[in-house]
């Protein structure tokens, strides 16, 4: 038997992922025993007292144990928090030596979708690969530097530590957990029982990009405003530092330090959000598209639109598209 601990962060944590690993684990033991097999998990939610607030109050949880209840446990959920990320971990401290202490005792961890935020906190993510939301992606990167984010994945596992994406995700964490505790037939009917597809690897498509301009320099800032508002045109980065007046390695060096984004990889993704709006909205063919947004090889145009969503042009539009896709 494996046991399983769900951890209840005070505050606005995810009631939703909390409720989910219980009931598919619990599903799981129903699955075994149907088949004649032993169940496999001891389900149990754990918190600093025995009475938590979650979802801002909304909802009151009660923890079978409290934390120092339990003297070792094999596997830690962790839910996502709430995106006052700042004020969430403050709250949460009693959590982090707990978790750290299991983990070195043998448990392992997962975290979901801004859980990982919790995670990282405990210092057992650094040097490691973690994904998280992308829409935190830029507050992540800025709070926990030492951790290498991957956040187009939507699951990670590096030595005991699993992190998914965003959302409603966690399910496809909890079926790769499940696979591996519990073999791929049982992953498989959990799957049809959740209606959920498994094996899902990226949340790429689902990604928005939005540059970061909450730094301080305004140069930069410019530039990016440049790069949004030219969207059409075939943009030199050699030529844009000129604009601006700054050399081009203190450019390059300025904005990957402002928007963790190199001046390349920014006019890349802010070309390639405008053709995805362009190709879920309009009747426009991708080559229509390409052009609108300064592309002219159609080659390279799918490669990078591909490697920055996951998908081809015309995938994404009979994706996201239904008038498109009727035509």
């Amino acid at each position: 038997m494996k046991h399983v601990s769900i951890l209840v962060p005070e505050g606005e944590g995810s009631l939703i992922d909390v409720i989910g690993a219980y009931k598919a684990f619990r599903r799981v033991n129903q699955y075994l025993e149907d088949n004649d097999q032993d169940p496999m998990f001891t389900v149990q939610l754990v918190g600093a007292s025995r009475n938590m607030s979650i979802e801002g109050g909304l909802f009151s949880v009660h923890p079978h144990l409290r934390l120092e209840e339990v003297e070792r446990t094999d596997l830690i959920i962790i839910p996502a928090i709430s995106w006052n990320f700042s004020a969430s971990l403050a709250r949460n401290q009693a959590l982090l030596p707990w978790i750290v202490q299991q983990y070195r005792q043998g448990a392992e961890v997962a975290s979901m979708c801004i859980g990982g935020f919790l995670l990282a906190a405990t210092g057992l993510l650094n040097g490691k690969s973690c994904s998280t939301h992308w829409m935190a992606a830029d507050v992540f990167r800025r709070m926990f530097p030492e951790v290498n984010l991957v956040v187009e994945k939507v699951i990670t596992d590096e030595q005991g530590i699993y992190t998914n994406g965003g959302a409603f995700s966690f399910v496809n964490l909890l079926l790769y957990l499940i696979e591996k505790y519990c073999g791929r037939k049982t992953a498989i009917y959990c799957s049809k029982v959740f209606e959920v597809d498994i094996d899902r690897n990226c949340q790429s498509p689902f990604t928005m990009f939005s540059g970061l301009k909450d730094h301080q320099d305004e140069e930069i800032k410019r530039a990016q405003l440049f790069i949004e508002n030219n969207v059409d045109k075939k943009i030199s980065i050699g030529q844009l530092a000129t604009q601006f007046g700054i050399g081009r390695r203190n450019f390059d060096r300025r904005f990957i330090k402002a928007t963790h984004n190199t001046p390349a990889e920014y006019l890349q993704r802010v070309k390639i959000e405008a053709a995805k709006k362009m190709l879920e909205t309009s009747r426009k063919t991708v080559n229509e598209v390409m052009y609108e947004v300064g592309y002219i090889d159609l080659k390279a145009f799918r490669e990078v639109f591909k490697r920055i969503t996951g998908l081809s042009p015309l995938e994404y539009r009979n994706k996201y598209n239904k008038e498109a896709v009727v035509l």
